[in-house]
């Protein structure tokens, strides 16, 4: 199967797919190396990894599909990519997916609030017309090469409109080819219930810690009938947690002696990045003289 296959077999499963997010190839290689299905490119990782910024709709399409073509590239686990907006309307809707799908995104996000976007747990969002996010999902279901890239559309209406609207409109995009659906940042456990009882497609949750849904377990989940479990940026978090402690104490004391055992080893990067993988081909390759 493609990975697209892959992804939408799991999801279709609702055994609440566990999907953490990564920035760059060296996060997604950790995630496939510990034995995950699939890999999330966070928007919002992106934007603070990358630029230093907050998730306010400042990372452009370029720079998203730079990271795409990098996992991609490092990785056989589906990708699948938040796309924010789409970085426009329906028009640009369609470059937006030509591009991340050859790129090697295996599912692309988008959502329905107006550009620039916040991220679904900042408030002061602001919503299009459910009316033109319906044209914008129409617009990427027609435009992708394979139908084994798979559409999730989001709507942040939770928060602007109340439940009942936000998943009225998730309807409307699932109606309109959304192979998935996306009901961000619902506030309690009875509306997390309600997600997936009243919709039809594969259900996306997404855990953010600090944020305004309550986290439940993978099995809660499942058993509530979610398809995709998003932990976008939880390695992220433990990574800024780790750089401050460790580079903390480099400061203090001078010496990373205190925190040795904080670090991975030298060989484990190694091991991580593929290199002993290319000390093999540089082997191979290598002429009669340079084998002496």
């Amino acid at each position: 199967m493609t990975a697209g296959e892959q992804l939408r077999q799991a999801i279709s499963e609702r055994r609440a797919l566990l999907v953490p997010g990564a920035v760059n190839a060296l996060t997604a290689r950790v995630i496939e190396d510990l034995g995950f299905e699939a890999i999330y490119l966070t928007g919002a990782g992106l934007a603070n990894t990358e630029l230093g910024v907050p998730d306010i709709g400042l990372v452009t399409l370029t720079e998203l599909a730079r990271a795409v073509e990098a996992i991609a590239a490092t990785t056989t686990l589906p990708l699948i990519v938040d796309a924010d907006t789409g970085f426009g309307n329906a028009i640009n809707v369609t470059h937006t997916v030509r591009v991340l799908e050859r790129a090697g995104a295996s599912a692309i996000q988008l959502e329905d609030q107006s550009f620039p976007k916040r991220c679904g747990h900042f408030a002061g969002k602001e919503l299009i017309r459910p009316a033109e996010m319906v044209g914008k999902v129409k617009a990427a279901v027609d435009t992708r090469h394979s139908p084994d890239c798979l559409i999730i559309a989001r709507t942040d209406a939770r928060a602007v409109e109340g439940l009942e609207a936000a998943i009225a409109r998730a309807q409307s995009y699932a109606e309109a080819g959304a192979d998935a659906t996306f009901v961000e940042a619902p506030e309690s456990g009875a509306e997390l219930v309600e997600i997936p009882r009243r919709l039809g497609v594969p259900q996306v949750a997404n855990m953010v810690v600090g944020g305004k849904t309550p986290i439940a377990t993978q099995g809660e989940l499942a058993a509530m009938g979610f398809g995709l479990v998003l932990y976008a940026n939880a390695a992220l978090q433990a990574s800024v947690l780790a750089m401050q402690e460790v580079l903390g104490v480099l400061h203090r004391d001078g010496s990373l002696a205190a925190v040795s055992s904080r670090l991975a080893s030298f060989s484990e990067r190694q091991r991580l990045v593929g290199k002993p993988e290319w000390d093999a081909l540089e082997t191979r390759f290598a002429s009669p003289a340079e084998r002496r």
